[in-house]
């Protein structure tokens, strides 16, 4: 079993397991299928800097992006979510199963401070698939960076 996601975590040389489950409606369900805290699976949200400049926003599932935060972390007055064809456009995946490894382009990563020391469940690229890693070997290999961005 392989997609771009986990062929792209080998080859940054982290540890990760893949983690086989069934369709899930909600983050809460996706959390209990694979066995872990809801916080501790981490949406990853595509955000539009400007036009054709996207980067990665990991949110911890439990909690919510800040808008006035990730915009004065970034110096930006506007920040908005794209569609989901332009996401795809963007990343390669579908919603839902959208992760910054093996994405078509390496847009930048911020990953919530709460994520720090974390092993957390990421999506793998294909519907009923996670990508469980811990947080700071991710965001190290990825180059991106923590900061306080979610409510």
């Amino acid at each position: 079993m392989s997609t771009p996601a986990i062929a792209a975590a080998a080859a940054a040389g982290i540890p990760y397991e893949v983690v086989r489950h069934g369709p899930v409606n909600s983050v809460e369900e996706a959390a209990r299928a694979q066995g872990v805290e809801v916080r501790d699976l981490v949406k990853t949200l595509v955000v539009r800097r400007a036009e054709g400049e996207y980067l990665f926003v990991l949110v911890p599932g439990d909690r919510s992006i800040s808008w006035p935060k990730l915009r004065t972390l970034l110096g930006v007055n506007r920040l908005s979510m794209p569609d989901a064809a332009t996401a795809k456009d963007a990343t390669g995946y579908e919603r839902g199963t959208i992760t910054p490894f093996g994405s078509a382009t390496a847009w930048p990563v911020i990953a919530d401070e709460r994520t720090r020391g974390r092993t957390i469940s990421l999506g793998a690229g294909e519907r009923g698939l996670g990508l469980r890693v811990a947080a700071d070997a991710a965001i190290k290999a990825l180059e991106g960076m923590f900061a306080d961005v979610t409510d």
